[in-house]
């Protein structure tokens, strides 16, 4: 079968392999006919991804169909799914046993193993998944259902921040997890977006209805500039000389995430849904006279699933213009180095199966 495997940063290869085995208790064998990309694999691609080991099968953005199911495992729990069904992928196997998914947070289980990361994910015909991580969403497309992931993301981090109806929101990234924020973040308070893109914040404006954007010069590496004064005062003049409320980055980028807790207002929040394998710091006296709330942001949960697909059904999401790229399985491998290109336009790729 079709399988596109990442050797290494910067070589992806079209390679022939064998179909999987019958499913096994709690399994479900599906058929992938859509794949997100996503930052994570443009960053797996680049070297840059934490968490990863080569050669892996990239792919945790998935619109599959079940195909067959193995027997009930050890639980007992009846199967919610069945074969013909479409489904969205739920990519975070966790453990189930330890502090974080006994407490409810198995987004970030001590044991994770992301589909896609960890382990081999959906970039070939057929794979093996565990039942349980599957999510019913036969009225909708597969492209559709491929976006299900990146929209719980955004959804996921909007509640961490408790983001209120009096809060002033700023997202600073409008990327796929950043537009995925602005979607939810825009839906119960004011949301300013920031990106050094104008194209993205065009996108910002005219598709989600973001009134205030900041456009912010790049650096020589291509970065936003650490203590970007223009863009500090940008937010003042659009906050009452206040800052934000909330502040999600959501670059994966260390000057930009150092730069976040300048446009934060004092009893604010920041939170951090962009990683990067690597340690940056934060002024120790701004963050204490604020009283900052800080978190991270990981993953998403299982209720996020089910929520974006009724939301989707409903038409209170609409996909549409998000894809602006794709590409058949048969061509990526020429075409997903231009996706990576300064420039391209990507805002989500598409993978056809």
């Amino acid at each position: 079968m079709n399988t596109i495997i990442l050797q290494k940063p910067g070589e992806l290869i079209l390679a022939e392999t064998a179909a999987p085995a019958a499913p096994g208790p709690g399994e479900a064998l599906v058929r992938v006919h859509r794949v997100g990309v996503c930052g994570t694999d443009y960053h797996a691609f680049a070297g840059k991804q934490p968490y990863f080991s080569y050669p892996r099968i990239l792919g945790h953005e998935l619109g599959v169909e079940v195909l067959e199911l193995g027997p009930i495992d050890a639980t007992g729990n009846p199967q919610h799914v069945k074969p013909g069904d479409k489904c969205s992928v739920e990519p975070y196997v966790n453990c189930g046993q330890c502090i974080a998914c006994r407490r409810g947070k198995p987004n970030c289980c001590m044991q994770m193993r992301v589909i896609g990361v960890h382990t081999d994910g959906g970039m070939r015909e057929k794979f093996l998944v565990p039942v349980r991580k599957l999510h019913p969403a036969n009225a909708l497309s597969y492209e559709q259902i491929a976006l299900v992931e990146t929209l719980s993301i955004g959804a996921h981090a909007v509640d961490r921040a408790g983001v209120q109806a009096d809060d002033t929101v700023l997202v600073i990234g409008a990327g796929p997890i950043g537009l995925s924020v602005i979607q939810f973040a825009a839906a119960k308070a004011r949301t300013l977006v920031m990106d050094v893109s104008s194209t993205r914040l065009a996108f910002c404006r005219e598709k989600l209805g973001i009134r205030d954007t900041i456009e912010v010069s790049t650096g020589a590496t291509g970065s936003p500039p650490v203590g970007n004064d223009q863009a500090a005062a940008a937010v003042l003049g659009l906050t009452r000389n206040e800052n934000a409320t909330v502040v999600i980055d959501a670059t994966g980028n260390p000057k930009s995430m150092y730069a976040a807790l300048g446009y934060l207002a004092h009893g604010g929040r920041l939170v951090y849904v962009g990683l990067f394998p690597g340690e940056f710091s934060l002024s120790d006296p701004e963050f204490h006279k604020r009283e900052t709330t800080l978190m991270g942001s990981r993953n998403s949960l299982p209720a996020d699933f089910t929520r974006i697909i009724r939301m989707i059904e409903a038409k209170q999401i609409d996909t549409s213009p998000w894809i602006t790229h794709r590409a058949p399985v048969a061509r990526l491998v020429e075409t997903f180095p231009t996706w990576t290109a300064p420039g391209s336009g990507v805002l989500k790729a598409i993978i056809e199966f």
